[in-house]
């Protein structure tokens, strides 16, 4: 396994079922993002983080779980409807959201250490949603599985999210920069909502890398 063959082989993926992801998970981004603007304008610009993590944990686990799902489905030649995915996606929103909310916290106080250890629990940790999701899980259990599995990939992982996610985060200061606070809504909801959705493109390299992890493992 090496990066670069995971990321062409995750993005021949997204290209090709670009359609159906939009059309499975961007009405959820954009509720997300539309959530975010009006908490942000209803308690202030200096108000805690911890209103934007909400404001996630209500939506996020929606359409990142309905994903997963069609991402395992299509690995086996099969293509469920959207209300299918979204319906399995709810059933599955207490467990995940618990889950989003523990990963969050532990990588934000991970971060706050000198950085490194955020680094380190973000990449560890890059799995547990599968498990959670595909083997059902519990979320304590799934956090301890992805730190099993990540186990002798952890360069791997980390090296797709930085080339996924760096590139990313350049696009986003840039936005910000061409379009400063304050801006219109509307555009800032367009802006937002496309950095979100494209940010899914992660959630494919990721459960690239799963799959790749368990055919080894297969194989031992």
């Amino acid at each position: 396994m090496n990066p670069f063959n995971v990321i062409r082989d995750s993005l021949y993926f997204f290209q090709r079922n670009l359609r159906q992801i939009a059309l499975l998970c961007l009405p959820l981004v954009i509720v997300e993002t539309l959530l975010q603007q009006l908490l942000d304008n209803a308690v202030g610009p200096d108000a805690s983080p911890a209103y934007g993590l909400v404001a996630g944990l209500l939506v996020y686990p929606l359409y990142t779980a309905a994903l997963i799902l069609f991402l395992d489905a299509r690995s086996r030649g099969e293509t469920p409807a959207n209300r299918d995915l979204l319906a399995m996606s709810l059933r599955l929103w207490p467990r995940f959201a618990l889950l989003s909310a523990i990963n969050t916290i532990a990588i934000v106080l991970g971060l706050s250490l000198y950085f490194i250890p955020g680094i380190w629990l973000t990449v560890i940790l890059a799995f547990s949603e599968y498990l959670l999701v595909l083997r059902g899980r519990e979320p304590l259990r799934a956090m301890k599985e992805s730190f099993a599995l990540s186990r002798g990939h952890f360069w791997l992982t980390f090296t797709c999210i930085l080339c996924v996610m760096g590139p990313l985060w350049l696009l986003k200061g840039l936005s910000l920069s061409l379009y400063p606070a304050p801006q219109n809504p509307v555009l800032m909801l367009v802006i937002d909502s496309a950095h979100s959705f494209l940010q899914l493109f992660s959630s494919v390299v990721l459960f690239r890398i799963y799959m790749l992890i368990g055919e080894n493992s297969a194989k031992d």
